[in-house]
């Protein structure tokens, strides 16, 4: 469900020199050398993916990744994460409306882009009622985290920013009361997520899932104590801005990620992606910050288990 995931597929088709045949674009990319250094995919969704979730977990911890944070867009898919991370040990949840799905509660989504299929407008007691049910799942033991939220300027147009606002407030609160990170999702709005970050008082665990600023905005963040989670698309030609930031952003503060299945990291970019692809990132990731790999896999699987207190 590319409508619920942040830089979706749009941003993960062939482009360039990396254009696959259409044939090749639904085959797995192979299995990654194992990582000596076990790590976390920090923001991935199991519920995405073709196959089993015991299939995929049992390909990601033949490489090396060993704990998946299965992430919640909307209130079926925030159930299921915290349903899977109970019945499976190496899976923790995060639970949330996704920005692009407060809109849809609220105004409503006649042409059923999302799961749920076509949906008559509820206006703000519907969401009201469904962050209610985020703020129970959010008390959960297996549920590690409040997100994704935030706020996406692409999806959303200007008749839906209220509702996402309203909604990216709401989550805040959420988190800071169950004790929880808070899972951020920041699409082409970065001066705003800050903003309301700042009015509404940070939690104490602040994750930026798949990283889309600069340098600067990177800066800001590490000032502030928020950890940045760098997916594939760091490995993608056009992506320069975020291979800067990354080599600026402290080491304690840098998480890695699939987003599964969007934003397969190149040379496999456009085909499936999943958590067995994480050691393709981090591969990449430790040669922007010229580390070694075992060192940046150290830091990041702390950083992880520290940003979602497991």
């Amino acid at each position: 469900m590319a409508a619920t995931a942040s830089n979706d597929s749009a941003n993960n088709g062939p482009v360039g020199g990396e254009r696959k045949k259409k044939s090749d674009q639904d085959v797995p990319p192979p299995l990654p050398a194992p990582l000596a250094v076990p790590v976390a995919d920090s923001h991935t969704h199991l519920d995405m993916q073709s196959g089993t979730v015991e299939d995929a977990l049992a390909k990601a911890a033949s490489v090396g990744v060993t704990t998946v944070i299965q992430v919640g867009c909307d209130l079926a898919g925030s159930r299921w994460a915290a349903e899977t991370a109970a019945a499976h040990e190496p899976v923790w949840a995060t639970v949330a409306l996704h920005p692009n799905e407060a809109p849809r509660i609220v105004l409503g989504d006649p042409d059923g882009w999302s799961r749920q299929g076509a949906r008559e407008p509820g206006g703000t007691a519907a969401l009201d009622a469904a962050l209610q049910e985020i703020d129970r799942l959010a008390a959960l033991p297996q549920v590690r985290g409040v997100g994704e939220t935030g706020l996406d300027y692409f999806r959303t147009g200007p008749e839906g920013m209220a509702a996402q606002e309203y909604s990216f407030r709401r989550h805040i609160d959420i988190a800071k009361r169950q004790g929880k990170a808070l899972v951020i999702h920041d699409r082409d709005a970065h001066d705003d997520v800050l903003r309301v970050l700042a009015e509404e008082g940070a939690p104490e665990r602040v994750v930026f899932h798949c990283y889309s600023g600069d340098a600067a905005m990177a800066k800001v963040c590490a000032e502030a104590g928020y950890y940045m989670s760098f997916a594939g698309n760091v490995t993608f030609k056009n992506a320069q801005h975020l291979r800067d930031a990354l080599a600026v952003a402290p080491l304690d503060l840098i998480l890695v990620e699939t987003d599964a299945p969007f934003l397969t990291p190149a040379p496999y970019r456009g085909r499936p992606n999943a958590p067995y692809l994480i050691p393709v990132t981090l591969r990449a990731m430790a040669g922007v910050k010229d580390i070694a790999e075992d060192a940046l896999a150290t830091a990041v699987a702390a950083n992880t288990a520290r940003a979602f207190g497991y």
